[in-house]
């Protein structure tokens, strides 16, 4: 009947599956029938039946003895014995499986149902609580309000999954101690670290030997920069629980923190023993052998990482930064291309494919790139005299005067563009080539009198006018595009950017700010030594006209063109002749 019930839910026809079901429970019930049988109601949408069952669930008897019987007998030395031999047997792990099996098919009903007998979830999972309570499984009414609190935080309820847990403040030792995990990595998330190292030290207070509470504990210590005590944290609970992964992937962080790149890479190796398909895990990896400088073995596994994640940018462009490096442009440019389809929006992505057909001497195709690159970056000039200069190498001279009469009518004091014009315009035979001369005199002066006037401005916009990057945001996955993960396990949860520490940059970079403007002390600032401004006739003297030659040099932003190959034919010389001077005696004539 178990298996005709089964069938009939695969097929979708819930009613028949719940006369079969039903009839095993009237019969001989059992906590998997009773739980499909939760999943028929909740499929039609029965709330009443969902809770009756509910309820038929709690009171299956799984025909377990009293638990009092494996309790030790201080006087009794021969019970004692007897008590050694079967805690442990075959017919205790029966009856240890059938618990087990019990709580899972509770809590996951609990889960199910929750959100759909009441009008809220919460009221729904209170309902679950009580009936757990006033049933023999009362002690699974804790780790219900633990699920309820972890509910509440995949809905973002933060405030409310708080709530719930410091009710276990007072409670057992052992539900205390899973609250103060769960507590700590909350307030380590939301950067209350104070709060984070509290719980954490009660979580060790309730179980010192708990994994989880020592890695909140070394997260907190790692957040206030010392790294050794921390490493020590981490390393007792691999001492404790060599399989925790939180503990092991954060001593790496530790390690590389400090610099000690050899032994960062034995606990990621170790890691990845265990956790194979981690993408953090591999991109620690593929970093750290790349900060050893061992090429081939970065390459190697950054390609294991695109593997995994084929559509991370930050990846992609390192694998073509690491071909680049090494000479190859055609393997360098497919990666490049590629994090370009994924991130059209990366500046530095699309100012190497700019450079790269030009360099290949497919002009032509770089304007494309620049054209993108002057639309996310509009008010920088550069992108577009690339454009105008990339139309006039590739001969098309009037859409390169057209370029850059557009880039003088937004940039008006842009010098760099005025002797373009005046040079190109004049190449062309044009009247506007006195026009740009003149403006480009004025914008000259223009630009001298305000390096004399505010010096440190210029300065700073040099400065400024060669960073033109980009910003991305989320791969996480760290450095690479870290992708950020949550994992919960055993009451601690741990997070690329929170609980374990799984972040490279715990320590966040200060912000920068302040006045880009310089406050003029006097009504004038001048240069001692005559290099100052020139002083201004007096009033009474000749107007004495000054003339000034207009520098129209330029340099093409793109460099030099390369020279075209010369394949006229060319006059030769005539050869004179070799044997002119040559006499040649009778031996050699002929006979």
């Amino acid at each position: 009947m178990q298996n005709i019930g089964t069938v009939f839910i695969k097929m979708g026809q819930y009613s028949d599956a719940i006369t079969s079901l039903e009839h095993i429970m009237s019969e001989r019930p059992d906590p998997k029938t009773a739980f499909n049988l939760i999943l028929c109601y909740f499929a039609t949408g029965d709330r009443d039946k969902m809770k009756r069952t509910f309820q038929r669930l709690l009171q299956v008897d799984l025909k377990i003895d009293d638990e009092d019987k494996y309790l030790p007998h201080p006087d009794d030395k021969h019970a004692n014995l007897i008590l050694e031999v079967i805690k442990n047997d075959t017919l205790r792990e029966k009856e240890k499986q059938k618990k087990a099996e019990l709580e899972r098919c509770v809590m996951a009903a609990a889960k199910l149902i929750a959100p759909s007998i009441e009008a809220t979830f919460s009221a729904g999972y209170d309902w679950c609580v009580d009936c757990v309570k006033q049933s023999p499984f009362t002690e699974m009414s804790n780790d219900l309000e633990i699920n309820k609190a972890i509910m509440y935080l995949k809905q973002k309820e933060f405030q409310m999954a708080v709530d719930v847990l410091k009710s276990f403040e007072k409670k057992d030792t052992k539900c205390a101690a899973v609250a103060a995990n769960n507590l700590s990595f909350l307030y380590f998330l939301q950067g209350d670290h104070r709060q984070a190292d509290k719980y954490a030290e009660l979580a060790m207070v309730s179980d010192r030997y708990n994994p989880s509470a020592l890695v909140n504990k070394g997260n907190c210590i790692y957040k206030d920069g010392k790294f050794e005590k921390a490493m020590e944290y981490y390393r007792e609970a691999l001492r404790t629980e060599s399989s925790c992964t939180e503990a092991l992937y954060n001593l790496g962080l530790v390690n590389k923190r400090l610099g000690q790149n050899e032994s960062a890479l034995d606990c990621f190796h170790k890691l990845h023993a265990i956790l194979r398909n981690s993408a953090e895990v591999i991109y620690q990896i593929a970093t750290l052998y790349d900060l050893l400088d061992d090429v081939p073995q970065a390459t190697e596994w950054y390609m294991q990482l695109i593997g995994i994640v084929p559509s991370d940018p930050a990846i992609l462009a390192k694998l073509g930064e690491l071909y680049d490096n090494e000479g190859d442009k055609s393997q360098a440019y497919q990666y490049h291309y590629e994090s370009y389809r994924y991130f059209p929006s990366n500046i530095s992505i699309i100012e190497w494919l700019g450079a790269y057909f030009i360099d290949s001497q497919f002009v032509e195709k770089a304007i494309q790139f620049f054209e993108r690159a002057a639309v996310i970056q509009p008010n920088q000039v550069k992108w577009r005299l690339m454009i105008a200069s990339c139309h006039r190498r590739s001969g098309n001279y009037q859409q390169a005067l057209e370029t850059y009469k557009s880039i003088h009518k937004k940039f008006p004091d842009n010098t760099e563009c005025l002797k373009f014009l005046v040079r190109i315009t004049t190449d062309l035979g044009l009247k506007e080539a006195q026009d740009y001369a003149t403006k480009l005199k004025k914008a000259e002066k223009a630009k001298e009198l305000r390096e004399q006037l505010h010096p440190e401005d210029i300065e700073r916009e040099r400065a400024s006018s060669g960073r033109a990057g980009s910003g991305r945001a989320g791969s996480g996955r760290a450095g690479s595009g870290q992708a950020g993960s949550g994992r919960s396990r055993g009451g601690s949860a741990e997070s690329d950017g929170g609980g374990s520490a799984r972040s490279e940059d715990l320590d966040g970079d200060s912000g920068r700010g302040g006045s880009a403007g310089s406050s003029r002390q006097n009504s004038a600032r001048r240069t001692k030594g005559g290099s100052g401004m020139r002083s201004l006739p007096s009033a009474d003297g000749p107007y004495e006209s000054e003339e000034r030659t207009v520098d129209a040099s330029y340099v093409d932003p793109l460099g030099p063109s390369m020279e075209r190959p010369k394949t006229a034919a060319r006059k030769r010389d005539t050869a004179e002749d070799g044997f002119a001077e040559i006499e040649l005696g009778d031996d050699l004539l002929p006979e």
